[in-house]
């Protein structure tokens, strides 16, 4: 009981956490808008604040809370798959591919919905490759397949800098935007909400099983567990989630990282708890990132990758130093 109860609470605060970052995020900007005019915004009331709520603010929040959800959730998963607390999803190549697809985009000149297609081909034929060349002789051991994403992780960022390289001036500040992540180009701000959605409705019925495969490939085989069809579970939801962020929000790194291990060491190891409420923290986190690089320095944006680095990095260092040698 006491578990349960904790569980609750932790998810209560998390939820309140969200809706705090919500409505940070639809009131502050370069032009203060009211809470008035955010609940007349919400409730299909008319005023100029109300619209520009509407119109600008509240899609990019929707895409910033899901684009961060799906983040973290990936990461939480890969960091069950390689039973590795510093695993990430973009170690295997997924965010690079999504990368080489939107910079072939916007150096064709397409438009935002093409731009949304290419990435999100690459990170997919990034994922299947991913996949693919570390089975091998039909089997794979986490070392090969986190050596194979770096390997074309390493591949995708030449193409990224050949590409770079040969654009004209006048596109290199988007494609720029775009690698450092930028939730102002999210032209489909419910597509990673639904997705989100159906990533945690796809993990959480496993939940069992990955708390089984958390503690080590040959207990959770002499529990009944079937590892492989868990593990190509895993592989494809973290792979789908991870497609799907990147998309819609460019390169942003660490929240996939960070939030998963943060959680974890808060509200212990218990993946029916641990998913749900990363998904949670990671949207609130990458809410509030952006809403800091929309106002930080207005009416200029910063792009939000470089404030969640800045907040990652140091983080990460001090995770890495409290890992047992």
């Amino acid at each position: 009981m006491p578990t349960r109860r904790r569980a609750l609470v932790a998810l209560a605060f998390l939820i309140l956490l969200a809706l705090a970052s919500f409505a940070v995020a639809l009131a502050a900007g370069s032009i203060a808008v009211d809470r008035a005019d955010v609940l007349a915004a919400l409730t299909g009331g008319d005023s100029p604040g109300a619209e520009i709520v509407r119109a600008l603010r509240l899609p990019r929040a929707v895409a910033g809370f899901a684009c961060g959800g799906l983040l973290a959730l990936a990461g939480a998963l890969m960091q069950v798959l390689l039973r590795n607390p510093l695993a990430d999803p973009y170690v295997l190549g997924i965010s690079g591919g999504a990368g080489v697809g939107a910079l072939l985009a916007i150096l064709l000149g397409l438009s935002v919905f093409g731009l949304t297609g290419f990435a999100f081909c690459g990170a997919m034929g990034a994922m299947l490759l991913v996949f693919g060349l570390a089975r091998g002789d039909g089997s794979w051991t986490q070392t090969r397949l986190l050596l194979t994403g770096v390997i074309v992780a390493a591949g995708c960022g030449a193409l990224v800098a050949l590409m770079l390289t040969i654009a004209p001036e006048s596109k290199l500040r988007g494609m720029l935007f775009w690698l450092m992540g930028d939730l102002a180009q999210a032209a489909h701000p419910w597509l990673p909400a639904v997705a989100l959605l159906v990533c945690l409705a796809a993990a959480l019925p496993f939940a069992r099983e990955l708390n089984l495969l958390a503690r080590g490939l040959l207990q959770a085989q002499a529990m009944g567990v079937s590892v492989p069809t868990v593990r190509r579970l895993i592989y494809a939801v973290a792979s789908l989630a991870t497609a799907v962020a990147v998309t819609s929000a460019g390169s942003i790194g660490f929240v996939g990282l960070v939030v998963p291990h943060l959680t974890r060491l808060a509200l212990g190891n218990d993946q029916r708890l641990l998913l749900p409420a990363s998904a949670l923290a990671g949207g609130s986190l990458l809410l509030l990132a952006d809403t800091a690089a929309r106002t930080m320095v207005a009416p200029l944006q910063l792009p939000v990758g470089v404030l969640t680095a800045l907040i990652g990095v140091p983080v990460f260092l001090f995770l890495l130093t409290r890992q047992p040698k």
